[in-house]
């Protein structure tokens, strides 16, 4: 779609490219570090990398700000790859303590801090820095191992970081280069602690260096409480957009029954390459992963209930292309570069501009163009109104569409007659017979083990275990009332039970006639009053009859 016939809720302009006319070279970047970027085809570098490089490996501390997909992460990883020292090189062994760590990566999740050591060991193919990542999720022997045998670059995330610190195991008192990569989110009140403290183990003399696509007055301010003197770079004007402008975006006001159909539909439009799709919750991501699944898509998921090894492989199988799309949380919104994705499409409505920035960036990375989709429920219009006057985006009205619409099938360029589902619907999904059975022994079980209504009939009553229904009496008073009732319903009448009444441990009649005419006077009096007694204590026989009327006949 050209630009003179976007619609309403399209914004298009020209991405500020790598300026062809500068070369790492002239930066000042080392020989070995030029050629291993040339290798991959980097050798002109992207506006906040030419502004930080030469700032950067002079030692000066540094806030970097710079929209998501330009470049970040090799502006500071050129610049900590020139500032160490490593092994064959005379200064490596005048290092007061060789193969303890030089340069330290925070990141706030898992993903970002792969991504980040795969970035700097590439640039540094020709260098031969040692580069680990340590991260929650996996076993602390190989991290341990590799802490031993001697690193130069650490890249991890605070947890792991000051777990292993707290063991003696990381030794962070020869950093030369702190980097707090994503910095708004490790400044957070969430992590904080654990940054501050491993702030405090290293150097005062160190160089910090901190990096983000969002930077809040108030999170620079308490950022820069930890750097010495630094310099504030911004790689485009103060009133520059926040996304990416190579980004084609479009927001729908969609009915949340209806987006997985629109998502099934994008999945087929003839140009798009690999898909993400964030949702906030890990239960709606799990959700929607089955469903495109079950309608015949290539399909894989990350979020926080997925073990590190099961993460990894998800995202390693999207990133060679085994499937097209990936359902995510914002687990994968910050930092994950992912090469060739096409469309980002963002379930519901994001909580703020920050998130938005960042899972729409995961797009319209490198100079490439992308298109990223929002799909708003009507109880987040308002949400996203704030969102849309934050970022001045001019998508302050935002039209109701379902999956049907023409106007939403021609915008993304789905063609006609395309349906939500390419394989044949089944009857009944495997998936709904096992749960169905699971459902099934589940009761079963619930019944054996409360030993309540349902353990000897296997039938009624699985509430007990909850002390709901009959779960007040559970030593056998369901079990009578129900005799009652089969007794009533055979229309057999219960035999009346004699009560055999004792006095000073020996039984008397029942029958008050016997007693009253076989009694002296004064036995009359001591009858009397007993019964009086046993008015005051018992409420009535076996036959639901009150005492005193027996008593009042006997009389």
């Amino acid at each position: 779609m050209s630009p003179s016939s976007a619609p309403e809720n399209f914004v298009h302009e020209p991405i500020a490219e790598a300026d062809p006319r500068v070369t790492f070279e002239e930066l000042g970047v080392m020989p070995d570090i030029v050629a291993a970027l040339a290798e991959i085809g980097i050798t002109h570098p992207f506006p906040i990398q030419a502004l930080s490089i030469p700032i950067a490996i002079q030692g000066t501390d540094m806030i970097g700000q710079a929209r998501t997909g330009t470049g970040k992460t090799l502006a500071f990883g050129i610049s900590l790859l020139q500032r160490i020292a490593v092994p064959g090189q005379p200064e490596y062994e005048e290092l007061e303590a060789p193969g303890k760590p030089q340069a330290l990566v925070m990141c706030p999740t898992r993903e970002l801090a792969l991504q980040v050591t795969r970035d700097i060991a590439i640039a540094s193919t020709k260098r031969k820095a040692r580069v680990m990542t340590v991260y929650g999720g996996v076993g602390y022997d190989p991290q341990l191992d590799q802490l031993t045998a001697g690193v130069d670059v650490v890249v991890g995330t605070p947890g792991r970081l000051k777990d292993l610190a707290d063991r003696r195991s990381l030794d962070l008192s020869h950093v030369k280069v702190l980097v707090l990569d994503e910095a708004d989110e490790m400044l957070d009140l969430g992590f904080l602690p654990d940054v501050e403290k491993l702030i405090a183990r290293t150097p005062s003399t160190r160089q910090t260096m901190l990096f983000s696509a969002t930077m809040p007055s108030a999170i620079a301010a308490l950022a820069r409480t930890h750097l010495s003197h630094p310099v504030n770079i911004r790689a485009e004007a103060h009133d520059a957009q926040a996304t990416v402008p190579d980004t084609t975006q479009f927001i729908y006001q969609a009915h949340n029954l209806d987006k997985p159909e629109i998502i099934a539909k994008l999945l087929q439009v003839p140009d798009a390459d690999k898909i993400m799709v964030f949702c906030k919750t890990k239960r709606g991501v799990q959700r929607l992963t089955d469903d495109l699944i079950d309608r015949g898509f290539e399909a894989t998921c990350i979020h926080g209930d997925l073990t590190q090894v099961s993460r990894e492989k998800a995202l390693k199988r999207f990133r060679e292309g085994k499937v097209q799309v990936i359902v995510a949380t914002d687990v994968a919104a910050r930092g994950i570069d992912v090469a060739n994705v096409s469309h980002v499409v963002n379930f519901e409505c994001p909580d703020d501009e920050k998130t938005y920035v960042h899972r729409i960036g995961r797009t319209g990375r490198a100079g490439k163009k992308g298109i990223a989709v929002t799909l708003v429920d009507w109880a987040d219009v308002t949400r996203w109104k704030v969102i849309n006057r934050m970022l001045d985006l001019p998508f302050s009205e935002i039209a109701e569409s379902y999956s049907s619409s023409p106007e939403l099938m021609a915008d993304l360029g789905i063609p006609a007659g395309t349906k939500g589902r390419i394989v044949p619907t089944k009857p009944r999904s495997e998936r709904e017979d096992r749960g169905e059975l699971l459902e099934q022994h589940g009761d079963r079980g619930s019944h054996g083990r409360d030993g309540g209504r349902g353990s000897r009939d296997g039938g009624h009553g699985g509430r007990d275990r909850d002390g709901g229904r009959g779960g007040r009496d559970r030593d056998g008073g369901q079990e009578r009332s129900r005799t009652k009732d089969a007794a009533s319903e055979s229309g057999e009448a219960k035999p009346r039970r004699d009560r055999v009444r004792r006095r000073n441990g020996e039984p008397i009649a029942v029958d008050a006639t016997a007693a009253v005419s076989g009694a002296s006077e004064a036995g009359e009096d001591v009858a009397s009053k007993s019964r009086r007694r046993r008015r005051r204590r018992t409420g009535g026989d076996a036959s639901g009859a009150p005492v005193i009327e027996a008593a009042s006949h006997a009389e």
